[in-house]
């Protein structure tokens, strides 16, 4: 590998943009691993994991000049679920187009959990939250990372974290309030 291991994760990209594959070498040596454990609490299958985590690099290889800052963890991850959200949806497509299989895969607990996260009334509440909010949210509440983790990853304070929790569970209520306006218990 290149000799970049001291450089931090906008340095690196800077080099990537420039060209340098040593440098995209240690990026990936650098935030491959959990990237790659990010995805499979998303997605059960190893095979859908590995192509969205080799799309997320190639997408890093072509666009690292338009990362601004010295932390990527939150940009490459955004990529990665983007590319994952593309890989179900091509999927889905691929499932509505194929014969139905003699035995249909029933899919898990968590994978529809996820699915609604996506495409259900809370994928659409959370969608109307910021992005800086919705993606605390995502770490801390669909992965599971703790306070520390999710700062790490996304490269801001620890008491950030927290307070943009806060505020993203509140705007997330309000979201969804307004999306389904009959109160809990009320008359049908």
């Amino acid at each position: 590998m290149g000799g970049h291991r001291e450089k931090d994760d906008g340095a690196l990209l800077r080099a990537v943009a420039a060209g340098d594959q040593a440098a995209l070498a240690d990026l990936y040596d650098r935030h491959a691993g959990w990237l790659h454990a990010r995805l499979t609490r998303r997605c059960a299958d190893p095979e859908v994991v590995r192509e969205v985590l080799q799309d997320t690099f190639v997408t890093v290889w072509r666009s690292a000049s338009g990362h601004r800052g010295a932390e990527a963890g939150g940009w490459l991850w955004t990529i990665a679920a983007r590319r994952l959200v593309d890989a179900r949806r091509a999927q889905e497509r691929g499932t509505r187009l194929a014969p139905e299989p003699e035995a249909a895969a029933v899919p898990s607990a968590e994978d529809r959990v996820l699915a609604g996260l996506e495409y259900g009334d809370v994928g659409t509440a959370l969608d109307r939250i910021s992005p800086e909010l919705r993606e605390v949210l995502r770490a801390t509440v669909v992965d599971g990372l703790t306070t520390r983790e999710a700062a790490r990853l996304l490269g801001i304070p620890e008491g950030t974290v927290k307070s943009r929790a806060r505020r993203a569970r509140t705007e997330l209520r309000a979201a969804l309030a307004q999306l389904n306006p009959s109160p809990l218990g009320g008359p049908a």
